[in-house]
Order: C-alpha cells, then structure tokens, then sequence
C-alpha cells in the first residue's frame, strides 16, 4: 500500500498505488474501497501553457480516472525553472485536495547510482508529493531500490513501472534486441522486474506488486510476450511458489495520437489465462478533445468493452488459447520461432523431400530456452500421462543417447518446478563403461518401472526402437514416448503411415507430441488471419505451401 496523507482532520486515506477506480469509492471519507475494474485507466499528461490554473485536471475526468500521470519535462522546461517545478507541485497538491482518491504516477523516467536515486525519490515521494513513478531499469536494481523501499533518506514508499518495451518506433534499436543470453532485452527486463520486486519489496505485506513494465500498446505483439512472461512466472511458482503477490500490471501507453491498438492490447495482455493486467494510457486523445470529460468516458467504455469481449473469449473454452490450441502449445511455437529453432521457408530434408518448415531441437541452447523447453515438455507430460488426480502414470524419465538425455533432464527438473512431482531419471550410454559403475545405463533404477521415454522428434524411430529393447531386457515397462514435433508425415508413399505412428503401433504404447504437424498449421492460418500484412515471422505463401506439403505427405 501507498499511504498518502491528505492532512484531513479526521482521517488519513489509504490509497492503494494506481489501483483504485474512483466511482468505486464507497464514500468520500471512507477508508477502504473496491478494486476497480482491473482495465481503466486514463492518464492525462498535463502541458505547460498559460497560468498556473490551466494545469489542473478537470473535474470531468474525475469519474473516468483511475490515476492521473503528470510528464515532469512539460513542466521542467518552463523558465524560470522554479515556477515550472512549483506548478507540478500545486497540480499534484490539487489532485491530492479535490481527487484524494486518485494516486499521482510521476512520469519521470529516472533512473541513476544508489544516492542520486535517493535524490530523486526523496524529489518525486516527499517534496512533490507524488505516489509513483516511472524509472528506466538499465542501471539495475539499485537504481530502483529507493522508489520501492524506505530508507533513511526517503521514508515513504512509493511504486514505479520501468521502461520495457516503449512505444516509441526506435525502442526495437535497443529493448528490441536479442541477448546472447536468450530472449530480447525487453523479455529480460521483464524478467528482472518480477525479480526485483520479490526482493526489495520483501519487507512489503501486501499483495499488490510494487514494480510494474511499461509497454507500448502500439506494439501488441510486445505486450503479448510480456503478459505470456507474466503468466509463466505465476504458473511456474504454484500455489508453494516464491510469489506471494499478485500479478504486475502493464501500463500501455501510446494509444491515440501515437496509433496504438487499444483492443488487441487488452486482449493479448488477459494473457490464456484471462488473469492478466493492462492500464491503458491515454494522453493528447483527451486532452485536445473537444469535451476532454465527454472523450475520457467513451475511452473508458472501449476498454471495459475489449476487457470483456477478451475475457469472455477465454471463459468459452477454458482449456484453449484464443488459437484453438492449449496455451502451452501456442507458446511453444512462438518461442520456438523467436528462438530460431523453428523456420519457414524452403529445406530439403534428409529424405530429399522439400519442407516448408524446419524444426532444430538443437538450437534450444540456452538456460532460459531450455527451462522455456522442459516446462512445454511437462505441460505436455501432465496433459497426456497424469491422472485427474495430477499422479503420474510413470515412475522414471528415460532419455536416449544422445539429444534424450538433456531433455530428459531438463523435464524432471520442470516437472518438479512446476508440478512439485518428482519421478526418476535415466539414460544410457552408445558404448558401455567397463569401470565404475559400467554398463550402459546411468541414473535412476528401472528395473521392474514404468518408463517415459522423451525425445525432440522421431524420424526413422531407431533410438526409440533399441531403446525399448534396452528396457524390455532389463524388465522396465516403457508406458509411452513425448516428443516435441510430430510431422505428422508418411515415411514413404507406399507406406502411409508416420514413424510416430509405426512405434505406437509395434510396442502399443502411447505417443504424444508438444505440438504436431496439423497443430502447426492452424497456428499459422491463425496467426496471418489475425495480423494479415503485419510484419510477422511467417511470410506470405507458407500457409499455402505446408497445406500442398500435408496434402502429399500428411498422414491420415
């Protein structure tokens, strides 16, 4: 909580950071109010022109407001610097006197070492009076710590969204940019602001996040990632996770002027799951309005309208993406494109047939990629091989020589992270070890166990094969095989039927893939029917090409 002291007579208002929607106050002294619906925001930015007076908010816009955001250089450029500093004080003091129940988001984009954030904070917090701020992140957690923490030369506490991904076309030369790392600078970003708020706000006891990202609604497809990140980050804590609070909010400005796309942005932000949380900034839209009041009402309107009509899409089929497809399964082809791993264009297989798409389970060759890798994995090992009752219908994971075994590796580890179930791990060798502990088979034992076999794909099947016999003569149970891509293709025209389905064929076990050929392409018709000529990473014709490639090779 913010707490913000009005200096009434009678009462101190709390004021949760940018969380409250007015009209939903209870009454104009009370203490404690209902959230508000969780997509209204509209932030005036207040411009430096004429008298003082001209700077304050309209009373019309108190009803539609759920937290004015103020843009410090309008006011810093007036001369004499003083006057301009004064006037963003008296604009945050009559905020503070007529709409108490209105926080104050200072955007100021600071940022700088430890002391001169101090300055800052003690700047924005104490002597302006505002309840937040906006910070660019690249200096790190120091930079932030003093806008989220007490400290002895600022006592009180505020809130603050960094900069991820800004609205601004140039942002892609910077916050666009893929890390050695994995992901682009705005993903890590991301991912360090959930961090950072775990930790310098852990002396903090409410559930309301106190660092939340700035991403431009005129880059949905940015705010998409983000909210998917988001989303990620709650799954994988579970209910004994590390996270105690609730989801962090994006701020989206750039709609408007700047042509953001306001409903697709409060969509793609619900995330699958319709648990995630966008305010929409509005600036110059409402301000150079003719009726400013008149204007932020119908805005108001559009976001509570997008904000149902996204929720309402993902209540319809709770258990599939706004794709058709279960939300792991869009999102493991969305990372496996952002991550190279999956292409689109023309190769010619080992077959000499010619693909339309080329899949390199290789490429997954980071930390980050492979944690993203294992939890598809086990989303898709718990979908297909647990009960209702969330228990495995298998005792060890068993990775082939030699891509198997990373994965396998990597599946035990995300299934306990994600699922808190631990099962065994096991793989084998090409050649046996005649020392130590010899033979071919390292890890968990399996004699007498039920065995899930993981793979990247199966092509002609020979590992999958001499791995069922590795296990049939050690007296193991193999109770099925997860790949990431079946192709879903014949292995020859004379013999239509896949490798995949061969192998369930001659062992009678169950197959399962994280996504298979047909899943593939409804992902593609979907994704070019919902962005058309936007800049996307499938070009024009793929479609077309994987239906030919299905219609020649596909199997039944």
């Amino acid at each position: 909580m913010v707490y913000r002291n009005h200096r009434r007579d009678s009462y101190v208002i709390k004021c949760r950071f940018i969380f409250f929607y007015p009209a939903l106050v209870t009454s104009s002294s009370s203490s404690s109010f209902s959230p508000p619906s969780r997509f209204q925001i509209i932030r005036l930015t207040l411009r430096c022109v004429g008298t003082p007076a001209t700077h304050l908010p309209s009373d019309k816009l108190d009803e539609h407001t759920a937290c004015y955001k103020p843009n410090s250089a309008f006011f810093e450029c007036i001369s004499p610097p003083s006057s301009g500093l004064a006037s963003l004080g008296r604009v945050i003091s009559h905020i503070a006197s007529k709409h108490p129940t209105i926080p104050v988001l200072l955007d100021a984009k600071r940022g700088d070492i430890g002391s001169t954030s101090d300055a800052y904070a003690v700047a924005a917090y104490e002597v302006l009076g505002a309840d937040g701020i906006t910070l660019s992140p690249l200096m790190g957690a120091d930079s932030v710590r003093p806008f989220v923490n007490r400290s002895a030369a600022c006592t009180k506490r505020g809130g603050c969204f960094v900069l991820c991904k800004t609205s601004n076309t140039s942002s892609k030369e910077i916050l666009g940019q893929k890390m050695e790392m994995g992901g682009t600078v705005y993903e890590n970003i991301t991912r360090l602001a959930v961090e950072w708020d775990d930790r310098l706000g852990k002396d903090a006891e409410e559930e309301e996040p106190h660092i939340g990202l700035v991403v431009g609604a005129t880059d949905p497809s940015a705010v998409c990632t983000v909210a998917g990140a988001l989303q990620k980050i709650d799954r994988g804590a579970g209910d004994g996770g590390r996270r105690s609070r609730r989801r962090p909010w994006i701020l989206a400005p750039g709609v408007g002027a700047q042509g953001g796309d306001l409903v697709e942005s409060v969509r793609v932000a619900m995330g699958s799951d319709g648990k995630g949380r966008i305010l929409v900034s509005v600036s110059r839209e409402v301000a150079h309005a003719e009726d400013p009041g008149q204007r932020a009402g119908e805005l108001r309107k559009d976001i509570e309208a997008a904000r149902v009509a996204a929720k309402a899409a993902v209540d319809a089929d709770s258990t599939s993406s706004f794709l058709g497809l279960l939300p792991y399964q869009r999102e493991f082809i969305s990372f496996a494109l952002a991550e190279e791993v999956l292409k689109f264009g023309s190769f010619t297989l080992k077959s000499g047939r010619t693909s339309p798409y080329f899949f390199n389970a290789g490429l997954f060759r980071t930390g980050r990629a492979l944690s993203e890798l294992g939890r598809a994995y086990a989303d898709c090992v718990a979908t297909e091989f647990f009960d209702k009752d969330g228990i495995p219908s298998f005792d060890v994971i068993f990775g082939p020589a030699y891509k198997g075994i990373g994965l396998g590796a990597c599946v035990v580890s995300a299934l306990w992270t994600a699922f808190g179930v631990d099962v065994g791990f096991a793989y084998n060798r090409k050649e046996a070890k005649d020392h130590g502990e010899g033979g071919v088979l390292v890890g968990s034992e399996m004699v007498g166990k039920r065995v899930l076999l993981i793979d990247d794909v199966i092509s002609a099947g020979t590992a999958i094969r001499e791995s069922f016999s590795l296990l049939s003569s050690i007296n193991a149970t193999p109770v099925g095989v997860v790949i990431a891509l079946d192709r879903a293709e014949v292995r020859s025209l004379d013999d239509r039927v896949s490798a995949v389905q061969a192998v369930a064929r001659d062992f009678g076990v169950k197959l399962a893939s994280i996504v298979s050929l047909p899943q593939l392409m409804e992902y593609v018709r979907t994704v070019k029917e919902r962005d058309g000529d936007k800049d996307t990473d499938i070009g024009d014709g793929i479609l077309d090409a994987i239906v030919q490639y299905r219609e020649k090779y596909g199997v039944d």
